[in-house]
């Protein structure tokens, strides 16, 4: 295999001193065979005199290249990379022709043929360093240029890209010229779409994915077109400058590895997005963030991009602290915010702790492999809440016109840390220099402990911070309600900073509950008070507000993973409270810790049965009282948990049966799918019902489910044939490879697959070299043994962190699912049997 360089950042900074890239055209043929796409690219550029440099792509074959007209020789093509020697000062024009690969595993070019009806669709992926799988490009986001696009595809496709697209006959298509775009912002999609096309505002927008999915795309796409020009609305009252692209569109694409991609005018969203079942109101809200988190990104990141990837924070904090405000303000889902305290938020302070942090905005990222291992909780959900504490504290006034600035400074053009700084330092008298190198340029996560002590007639508040960031934190003080003496009222609301100059005093009974960054305005870990831990543990349920209990579970479950709580007083708690608890993302993300692990990681192998037992009775709580059907999305979080934490077959095997849940819900492919996984964990189920039910649904999402279900079968020759398809093969797509390994490792099963944690650690090794960026974090994330809390399982993992030498996702990876293991080890030592 050719060697493939990644890009330093020197070499990008000298790249950018030479070269001015003006134009592309592209001409891509999609109608060849099912393994390869042609691919023709002309750039005029301009270069210094005597330049040497290079232009990179990742070719099936290299047929030709010439600049100005003259020869180049394809054998000196270097894995990557066609070096151009020796450019004479002034205007070049390089014109590439190439075949290239489509891809299995959602990088450049992928393509999918959909099971459910044939069809074949095709979508780009060209974040970071993959426009090289698909046309000739100098890649690196600040040579920006101005993208001609046309497209041979086959007969009834419809072609999508960045600008309006227009057939121009025989199956060809041309896209309007982009404006000055970075590369890796290139789109395109291709495919018998269905699409619901609309017009806002003057511009086209449009929903598009498979025709499989059209039924479900049409049920809801009134309410995604409703949140989309809302938000698209509320970022024009936000904004100064107007949307910069000459359309919207929202492509659900199959297979896709991220949430969703930026592309200007052509988003592309997971196709799961698009539900062909039951979910709670959550989901949906998750939904309309995500809208809202990519059309954040048309102005900060699209307009102005960041000149090196150093700054990823400057795209997705921003987009992230966006996504969830505008929903919060310009749609229905008005406490987005609970949800990003709930499931964003513990992402980030869980990355923040483990040996592979990294500040928000790194003084320095040598190269592309190294960016892209921070897409990570502390680019985003870290960065989100810094800015979030940022606009508490310099005030949203203030923030927007210094992002009003910034925009007008750099439009279609690239910035840096410091440019930000600039414009935000513009728009107000704070020294926010100061505050960036507080916040953005270190690592870790700040604890802030409670003190409380009572006076007569008074008490007084210390507030101890473990850590070295200021912090503007909002206090709430809580009684209990003098009628029932269970309920917990607010007394009251302030704001403090910490570090304090003196502990404060207040007037009054000493509260039964003090709350350190209630409305969670800061980022920090919170330790209670020994009294208000106490009013917590009994209360929790009975504060007001759902974004103040989202804090106090929280400092619940950091107490568990630093070992000051034990698992199983956080169950339970959960198992007082749940019941009584009316917010679902509260609901889901509680019941999530308590199984994925509590009850599967913290809890010893002997305590587990009994977990799973509470676990299933608090489940079976909760659907009792949702039995009036005024509650659906609590009663659908807690029959999905139900039917994980089931320790025997029948009662989920009788659901199966009869298509029904008593009492509702009906099963829906997603629940049935989920129950006879379970089965298959349970060893209540085989083969010949897997097929069964494939028969019943042959969709992508049906070839998921039986994929997991096989892989999940208590059956050695089950486990080899798994094992074999993701690690001795190649053929399974990104999609199918995660399937494979969900359902592979069952804490049920752990002396059955025993044999097999020595081995992943030398197959993940090989697959992810073999197979390239993505299918490496599956290998890491996905096929870890994570159920194999032991210190075998840990040496193991640090020999192969020393010895093997993983590709950087891998490594990556590794390195944080080695860090948990560590942290489950301790915990059970701390509160084991």
């Amino acid at each position: 295999m050719a060697r493939m360089s990644v890009l330093t950042r020197d070499e990008a900074q000298t790249r950018a001193q030479l070269l001015d890239v003006q134009h592309y055209a592209i001409a891509l043929d999609l109608t060849g065979d099912d393994d390869t796409f042609d691919s023709r690219t002309t750039i005029r550029f301009t270069a210094r005199a005597g330049t040497d440099t290079f232009v990179e792509l990742k070719p099936a074959a290299l047929h030709s290249a010439t600049l100005d007209g003259q020869p180049l020789d394809p054998g000196t093509l270097d894995g990557n990379r066609l070096p151009l020697k020796g450019l004479t000062a002034g205007e070049h024009e390089l014109s590439v022709h190439a075949a290239m690969r489509y891809s299995r595993t959602g990088e450049g070019m992928h393509r999918f043929t959909d099971p459910a009806d044939g069809e074949t669709y095709l979508y780009t992926q060209m974040f970071m360093d993959d426009v090289q799988r698909v046309f000739a490009a100098f890649d690196q986001p600040d040579l920006k240029a101005v993208f001609d696009l046309t497209v041979k595809a086959p007969e009834g496709w419809t072609v999508l890209a960045n600008g309006i697209t227009e057939p121009t006959g025989d199956g060809h298509w041309t896209a309007a010229p982009t404006p000055r775009i970075s590369t890796y912002l290139v789109a395109v999609a291709a495919g018998p779409w269905h699409s619901v096309r609309t017009e806002h505002r003057g511009l086209p927008f449009g929903l598009h994915c498979r025709r499989s999915l059209a039924p479900h795309l049409d049920a809801d796409a009134e309410e995604i077109l409703d949140i989309t020009r809302a938000c698209f609305d509320r970022y024009h009252e936000k904004f100064d400058e107007p949307y910069p692209f000459d359309s919207y569109d929202q492509a659900f694409v199959p297979e896709f590895n991220a949430g969703a991609m930026e592309n200007p005018g052509l988003v592309t969203f997971r196709d799961e997005f698009v539900y062909r079942s039951a979910v709670t109101d959550t989901e949906r809200q998750t939904r309309a963030m995500v809208i809202a988190h990519e059309m954040a990104h048309m102005w900060f990141g699209d307009l102005v991009t960041l000149t090196w990837w150093d700054d990823i924070w400057l795209n997705e904090s921003f987009a992230e602290y966006m996504g969830y405000q505008t929903t919060a303000e310009a749609t229905r889902f008005t406490g987005s915010w609970t949800e990003f305290g709930v499931t964003r938020k513990s992402w980030g302070y869980d990355a923040d702790q483990r040996p592979s942090t990294h500040p928000v905005a790194p003084e320095a990222v040598p190269d592309t492999a190294s960016a892209l291992l921070n897409f990570d909780g502390i680019s985003y959900a870290k960065g989100a809440s810094a800015l979030r504490q940022l606009v508490a504290w310099l005030g949203e006034k203030d923030f927007l016109a210094g992002i009003n600035i910034h925009f007008s400074r750099h439009r279609f053009g690239n910035a840096a840390l410091a440019d930000f700084l600039d414009s935000l330092a513009a728009a107000t008298d704070r020294d926010v220099h100061a505050w960036a190198d507080a916040w953005l340029r270190t690592t870790g996560v700040d604890t802030l402990t409670a003190a409380v002590d009572a006076r007569p007639g008074a008490w007084t508040l210390a507030l101890h911070r473990d850590g070295s960031r200021p912090h503007r934190a909002t206090i709430g003080v809580y009684d209990r309600d003098l009628n029932d003496g269970r309920t917990l009222v607010l007394r009251e609301r302030y704001e403090t900073d910490v570090p304090q100059a003196a502990p404060e005093t207040r007037p009054g009974t000493r509260p039964a509950l003090v709350l350190p960054n209630d409305l969670d305005h800061t980022y920090a870990k919170i330790r209670l008070d020994e009294h208000s831990l106490e009013t917590a543990l009994r209360g929790l349920s009975q504060l007001p507000d759902a974004l103040t209990r989202t804090v106090v579970w929280n400092a619940l479950r950091d107490m568990v993973r630093d070992g000051e709580l034990a698992p199983g007083d956080y169950l339970a708690t959960a198992t007082a409270h749940l019941p009584e608890e009316t917010d679902l993302a509260l609901v889901q993300g509680v019941l999530a810790f308590a199984g994925t692990h509590i009850a599967d990681r913290y809890l010893t192998p002997g305590q587990r049965p009994a977990a799973l037992a509470d676990l299933t009775g608090l489940c079976r709580d909760i659907v009792r009282r949702t039995e009036d059907g005024d509650h659906p999305g609590l009663r659908l979080i807690a029959v999905r948990h139900r039917i994980a934490t089931a320790t025997r077959p029948d009662t989920i095997a009788a659901w199966l049966a009869d298509g029904t849940v008593p009492g509702g819900p009906e099963l829906d492919p997603e629940l049935r799918w989920r129950i006879l996984t379970r089965l298959a964990v349970l060893g209540a189920t085989d083969e010949a019902a897997i097929a069964a039910e494939l028969v019943r649904d042959p969709s992508a999402a049906g070839r998921e489910g039986a994929a997991r279900c096989r892989a999940a079968l208590p059956d050695p020759e089950a486990k080899a044939r798994a094992w074999a398809a993701m690690f001795d093969s190649d053929d399974l797509s990104n999609y199918l490879f995660t399937a494979t390994a969900q359902g592979f490792w069952q804490p049920e099963q752990a002396d059955l697959v025993r044999a097999y944690v020595p081995r992943y650690f030398t197959d993940a090794v090989a697959v992810a070299a073999r197979r390239g960026p993505a299918i490496a974090d599956a290998a890491g994330r996905w096929a870890f043994p994570a159920h194999a809390v032991d210190p075998d399982t840990l040496r193991l993992g640090e020999e192969c962190l020393r010895d093997a030498d993983p590709v950087p996702s891998l490594r990556r990876r590794l390195t944080d699912e080695l860090d948990d293991l560590r942290r489950a080890l301790r915990v059970r030592e701390a509160h084991g049997e």
